[in-house]
């Protein structure tokens, strides 16, 4: 979402004579796009606020920005020096990018450049990113803004905002100007991408995100689509009865479960338990044979006991994620958890449950892998290996990453791979075919 979010925020520079840098030396202007998701996250940018610092000696008039979460839950404190040990000209949240023309017009005569006001209607629907980093295959949509689930550990619904979504014409122009720019990849994206709704426009007719997916699949049968991320609340038959209709859709179901306990779920406000999320995994087993489910798990939630951590293990045993982003409780700042449970599991016993989270998904993924040793794989190769430069590195359907010897194949390409080995993160393949196998 930030990567999209940093699109944006170069479309408006650039269309206000400045031009993008990968070197900060030369910069006259370094912003952050920050998150506050973890405390982890934070100490980092801050740490980074730090090193820039230096620039500053170095290089009159040079601005530094905050952009984003942290910019939303800090405001102030960021700009008055609050013991943060440095000096920072802009704070900017993630609707105000449009001000930004301004903003650092303010700073330029020592004004203070704020703007973190939430917006309700703000999608920049209208505003075409600049995709300065994506590599000319794989680009993300933002299709909606925002969260109103509230769980009880999460910052997101008080750093971006009221849900809202994104008019569906706007989301479908910027997928055929992909295409048509070569891109062969897409991946809407959204806190809750299905909770996106769009009234329609006085013929009766509201657009849900399963009617939106099978209009951006039929735009092109050579461009894949992706989408992140669901809430299991919200995930629908309807969804999955439309990715099993296109070939292009890609088979692979991005689901964050955070905890196997139903009490924990409960204390979590996630709004299902662990035998509602069973029953949508079963959905998408019978509708999607083979598809692949990733997921979130966060160890150590307040008041988590060694039961509640086994049944996170039991249901990943069932379940068998072919991927997962593993975490460690972090308590956020004027949430629900942090206003009504304590943070009690200590840190130690946080990290060995997270030990064994990852040692246990580590399993999952290599049997995962595993099994796809000897089939033909359909692969949108990327760009080379980082390993190899005679290998290229692509992903299947499934959005497991394979490295396959070149052989003339080059990035934006489909291949056929079989795949004749594997790791816990990575296939390894041959190359079989050229072109798309659908």
């Amino acid at each position: 979402m930030n990567f999209s979010d940093s699109e944006i925020v170069a479309s408006v520079m650039t269309s206000h004579d400045f031009g993008i840098t990968t070197d900060p030396r030369d910069a006259d202007v370094i912003f952050l796009n920050t998150c506050s998701i973890r405390d982890h996250a934070e100490q980092r940018i801050l740490n980074r606020l730090r090193e820039l610092q230096h620039l500053r000696r170095k290089k009159s008039g040079l601005l530094i920005g905050v952009l984003g979460c942290m910019a939303e839950r800090l405001k102030s404190d960021l700009l008055e020096d609050k013991d943060l040990g440095m000096r920072i000209d802009m704070v900017v949240g993630p609707d105000a990018y449009r001000q930004l023309p301004q903003l650092l017009m303010d700073a330029e005569t020592g004004q203070k450049a704020i703007n973190v006001l939430l917006s309700a209607d703000e999608t920049y629907a209208d505003i075409s990113p600049v995709r300065y980093a994506a590599g000319g295959v794989s680009a993300f949509i933002s299709i909606m803004r925002g969260c109103e689930n509230f769980c009880a550990y999460c910052v997101v619904p008080y750093t971006r905002g009221k849900e809202r979504s994104r008019d569906p014409e706007s989301i479908l122009l910027e997928a055929r100007q992909l295409v048509e720019g070569g891109y062969r990849e897409v991946t809407l994206l959204g806190q809750n991408v299905n909770s996106y709704r769009w009234p329609g426009n006085g013929n009766g007719r509201h657009i849900a995100f399963s009617d939106l997916i099978g209009l951006v699949a039929a735009i092109d049968p050579r461009l894949r689509v992706r989408f992140a991320t669901s809430h299991p609340k919200d995930m629908s038959d309807q969804l999955l009865y439309q990715m099993a209709k296109y070939p292009n859709i890609c088979k692979a179901i991005h689901l964050p479960l955070q905890s196997g306990s139903s009490s924990v779920l409960q204390r979590m406000n996630r709004k299902y338990s662990r035998q509602d999320y069973l029953d949508r995994i079963r959905a998408i087993r019978d509708i999607l044979p083979g598809c692949a489910i990733s997921t979130d798990l966060i160890a150590g939630y307040c008041g988590e006991t060694e039961a509640e951590h086994r049944e996170t293990l039991s249901i990943m045993e069932e379940v068998g994620f072919d991927f997962a982003f593993m975490f460690k409780y972090s308590e956020r700042p004027d949430t629900l958890a942090a206003k009504k449970y304590p943070d009690d599991v200590p840190d130690q016993v946080k990290t060995r449950r997270l030990t064994e989270i990852i040692h246990k998904q580590q399993a999952l993924s290599l049997k995962s892998n595993q099994q796809d040793v000897g089939s033909l794989q359909e692969v949108l190769a990327e760009g080379p290996s980082k390993r190899s430069e005679s290998h290229m590195m692509g992903r299947t359907s499934h959005n497991k990453v394979v490295v396959f010897p070149g052989n003339g194949i080059l990035a934006g390409d489909y291949a056929g791979v079989e795949i004749t080995g594997c790791s816990s993160a990575t296939l390894k393949g041959a190359l079989r075919q050229k072109g798309l196998q659908q």
